[in-house]
């Protein structure tokens, strides 16, 4: 008969092996912010003083704080089990991120957590736990709290959570290269968190407060990948019950970025890829798990660019989702991917009639438009049009032999045209695709080499201008009110 024997692990290699769970350092901090807010901190300072030796990181909140024996079972791997049904204000899901999040960026990680001004501290140190082989954690006495760095920012009640001997922030650079890389990874920081906890910040969600967030003073503002303020399309919620709890799916479908102020376009593009980062993004208790993902049920592409959609479930649902230990992946159940693959080509549709209308308007508002569009059998043609009031006025001046030669060069420029790269530049930086900056001067240079292209010493036709101006928007698009002058002026 088998006897039964204890095998635990070795510390020293199972704390090695606990740092590599792929961790960075924007999901590591987030981790530990899911912690501040299942504390109903409604202020949480991130204190980094990289640059300087030695580096430390800190993390305050003015949450509900924790006595001596809710801190060493928070210290304690494993806190709680991920089959207990986490509380809705709950954003912890396997008692591991305070642990793993920490040891993923440094060895030693301090703890001192204040409840109605009474102060507990603990630490855990990686060396000490390598050197004994064992999960041995230090408890902290009065002298040694009121030693940690950052105690004066902490208040009657809430949590701070330090780390020390930071191994891994630097990438093995040197001084000189220290201040860009901590520049860089702050950054990231930001922009994550910013995303991440966004309806927490602007207190969007039901029965919690504000957030107020900030990075070494400079507060955080809140960034809606929906772009709710800018004028996207709100489409229909659905819900799909599992289990008799719900999970909610609101579609938005974003504005044309030509809707948007040059302000709003470069916040989004810099800030979250606004034009190519579509899908779902999936939330579990109102915090952003995963995003940028059709999950295998639609393909990403140009004219889709534009559709978000907004999945909630809530942490009672955990164990239908597939939710990574750093919380930075879920995968969703089979009822939702298959509601999601009703209603996708739906809203998918919604975002191309926005381009498709869009191109439309550019041929149609155009009398005589230089580059003409054909639908046909084989495919879609574009040619330039040989009626076109300036190309006319060409080959008007020409001989029959260099008219054929005229031919064959507007042939071979129209076969040439650099469609993939044009589409590219469109997808990446669509507002420089569409602007051709010149000065007032320079324009007027423009105008009378077309004035005089067109009509020599012939009578000139107002209309017959204007037609061309406007086929050529590119240049003259916002500065119509040269061309009005210039006609008034120099055309009477």
């Amino acid at each position: 008969m088998a006897k039964s024997q204890r095998l635990p692990p070795s510390a020293r290699s199972l704390s090695a092996s606990l740092r590599d769970l792929g961790y960075s350092l924007e999901t590591a901090v987030a981790d530990i912010i899911d912690n501040s807010i299942s504390a109903q901190a409604t202020s949480i300072d991130i204190i980094c003083n990289m640059p300087f030796e030695p580096p430390v990181l800190a993390i305050l909140d003015n949450g509900t704080g924790m006595d001596e024996d809710e801190l060493l079972a928070a210290m304690k791997h494993g806190t709680a089990s991920p089959e207990v049904e986490r509380l809705r204000t709950d954003l912890g899901r396997f008692g591991l991120g305070l642990k793993t999040a920490s040891f993923s960026q440094c060895r030693q990680l301090t703890v001192v957590s204040a409840r109605g001004g009474e102060l507990c501290g603990a630490e855990w140190d990686l060396d000490v736990v390598k050197d004994e082989d064992d999960w041995v954690i230090s408890v902290l006495d009065s002298a040694d709290i009121h030693d940690v760095p950052f105690l004066k920012h902490l208040g009657e009640d809430g949590t701070l959570v330090l780390w020390r001997k930071i191994d891994r922030f630097f990438e093995d650079e040197q001084k000189s290269k220290r201040d860009e890389i901590v520049s860089e990874k702050l950054n990231i920081l930001e922009n994550h968190i910013s995303l991440v906890f966004h309806r927490f910040i602007d207190g969007e969600l039901q029965g919690r407060k504000k957030v107020s967030m900030s990075i070494n003073g400079h507060h955080i503002e809140s960034f809606d990948p929906f772009c709710k303020k800018s004028g996207s399309q709100t489409c229909p919620e659905e819900i799909v019950r599992i289990g008799g709890k719900e999970v909610r799916i609101q579609p938005y479908i974003l504005p044309h970025y030509s809707r948007l102020s040059a302000k709003d376009e470069a916040y989004y593009n810099n800030r979250s890829d606004f034009l190519s980062n579509q899908g779902a993004y999936v939330y579990r208790n109102g915090r952003l798990m995963a995003w940028g993902d059709w999950f295998r049920l639609m393909s990403k592409g140009e004219s889709t660019k534009l559709v978000r959609v907004q999945i909630d479930f809530p942490s009672t649902l955990d164990n239908v989702w597939t939710i990574d230990i750093k919380k930075s992946s879920a995968r969703p159940p089979h009822l939702v991917r298959e509601r999601l693959k009703q209603i996708l080509p739906e809203i998918s549709e919604g975002s191309k009639k926005i381009y498709r209308k869009r191109g439309q308007k550019l041929f149609s508002d155009i009398k005589a438009p230089i580059w003409e569009r054909f639908k046909e059998r084989d495919g879609i043609h574009y040619s330039i049009n040989r009626n076109h009031a300036l190309v006319k006025a060409v080959v008007d001046k020409l001989s029959i032999e260099d008219d054929k030669s005229l031919k064959i060069l507007l042939d071979s420029i129209a076969s040439a045209l650099p469609i993939a790269k044009i589409y590219d530049d469109y997808a990446t930086e669509p507002r420089l695709v569409e602007s051709e900056e010149a000065s007032d001067e320079e324009l007027l240079v423009k105008l009378r080499d077309l004035h005089s292209e067109l009509f020599k010493n012939n009578t000139p036709d107002r209309e017959i201008f204007f037609d061309v101006i406007q086929s050529l928007h590119r240049v003259f698009g916002n500065k119509m009110h040269i061309v009005e002058k210039y006609v008034r002026e120099e055309m009477s």
